[in-house]
């Protein structure tokens, strides 16, 4: 009689597996964002072994899960949609990148505040092989 009871109260396999994978995803995210904000190489490296190891598991399960009818994709999007969102984010990136461009080139004045980012920007360029976080 327990085991019955215990039976009927445990989750479906369907409901434990999208638990699994909803939280497979939420830890991706954090290891993603611990790996971009370190500092310190060993540190990230960590985190970035930790993030695909993590993303083979979630694409594992979603795998699994999709062979057993668990989970459908989205119906597929209009090639017209997808052309319309890549070309207007083509041009905020371009907008951005020329807005940016014209304030690094431009006089500082009237961006003190914006001159050490001028000046971190200018080594960054220069010192290129190095990784971002350093």
């Amino acid at each position: 009689m327990y085991q019955q009871q215990q039976q009927q109260q445990a989750l479906p396999d369907e409901d434990l597996a999208y638990t699994v994978l909803s939280d497979l995803k939420r830890v991706v995210r954090e290891y993603a964002t611990a790996a971009t904000e370190s500092t310190c190489p060993t540190v990230r490296q960590m985190f970035t072994n930790l993030l695909n190891s993590t993303l083979k598991m979630q694409g594992d399960l979603f795998q699994a899960m999709q062979s057993q009818n668990m989970y459908s994709t989205a119906s597929p999007a209009l090639r017209q949609e997808l052309d319309k969102q890549i070309k207007e984010y083509s041009q905020t990136q371009q907008k951005t990148s020329q807005w940016l461009q014209q304030r690094l080139s431009g006089s500082q004045q009237g961006f003190g505040s914006f001159a050490p980012y001028q000046q971190q920007s200018h080594q960054h360029q220069s010192n290129q092989h190095q990784p971002y976080y350093s």
